[in-house]
């Protein structure tokens, strides 16, 4: 005996819905360094510079030590998603430096790339 239209529709339905929560699951996994250097060149580069160095006065080394990449991974992700003036700046920094598209993902993933690239270990 076949199954009801209604019975096939709602399996169907879950099974998306099961599929779609499995692709959001996996694409937060963690962080991704590979795609925070595309989002760095995309949105950060214009300002902190190809070396991190930075390429506006009052915008931060990345490439010290002891600088701005030694906060805690909250204070980073805090001042990218709402925006910071950094002490001796000419302008603050724009809530998720401009782009309004950045996603949370984004900003752990260009973090990610910060430590890699910029961390005290280079």
């Amino acid at each position: 005996m076949p199954f009801p239209k209604k019975t096939a529709r709602f399996g169907l339905s879950a099974l998306m819905a099961v599929m779609v929560l499995a692709a959001q699951a996996s694409a937060q996994e963690g962080p991704d360094p590979a795609r925070g250097k595309r989002v760095y060149r995309g949105t950060c580069i214009a300002c902190h510079g190809p070396t991190g160095k930075g390429g506006i006065p009052g915008t931060p080394d990345f490439t010290k030590g002891n600088g701005v990449l030694s906060q805690d991974d909250s204070v980073l992700t805090d001042h990218i998603r709402n925006g910071f003036r950094s002490k001796g700046s000419t302008m603050p920094m724009p809530a998720k430096g401009g782009n309004p598209k950045l996603t949370d993902q984004d900003i752990q993933n260009v973090l990610a790339y910060l430590h890699e690239e910029f961390g005290e270990e280079n």
